[in-house]
């Protein structure tokens, strides 16, 4: 199973669930895709098996993921304060991988119906739904 994880700014999101999963003993490739050089180096540090960095890496790697997790400005135009391009969102957005949201209402971007958990919440709930997900095995419906 190839989970990608894409996160922007300084990778702090992508560095805790890239941690997570390595905690968890999942059985696949954890592939961290950022939008800039320092998310991507934050999510290696944190045991990516393989890293990269900007849009043509988030195309590429969108192509044959069975899972991508992030925050949910990935699949948002011009979100995270404009690192996200639309080509980027529409990549991730049109992939076949089963898509794992984090619900944070930033950068103008709201999501109604989330109450404002903390990050670690979201993150734990967003790793419990990957190892239910890993037990599959095939993940894609």
């Amino acid at each position: 199973m190839k989970i990608l994880v894409i996160d922007a700014y300084g990778g702090g999101i992508g560095r805790q669930l890239v941690a997570g999963m390595k905690g968890l003993g999942l059985d696949g490739e954890i592939v961290a895709v950022g939008t800039n050089c320092l998310a991507t180096q934050a999510m290696l540090k944190a045991g990516a098996d393989a890293g990269a960095t900007g849009e043509n890496a988030i195309k590429v790697n969108c192509r044959d993921a069975d899972v991508i997790v992030g925050p949910i400005g990935m699949v948002i135009a011009d979100s995270m304060c404009g690192e996200i391009s639309p080509g980027m969102a529409l990549s991730i957005a049109q992939s076949p991988a089963v898509k794992i949201f984090i619900p944070f209402n930033l950068c103008r971007n709201h999501v109604v119906g989330i109450k404002d958990y903390n990050a670690s919440a979201l993150i734990a709930e967003a790793l419990e739904t990957i190892k239910s997900l890993a037990k599959d095995q095939n993940p894609r419906p």
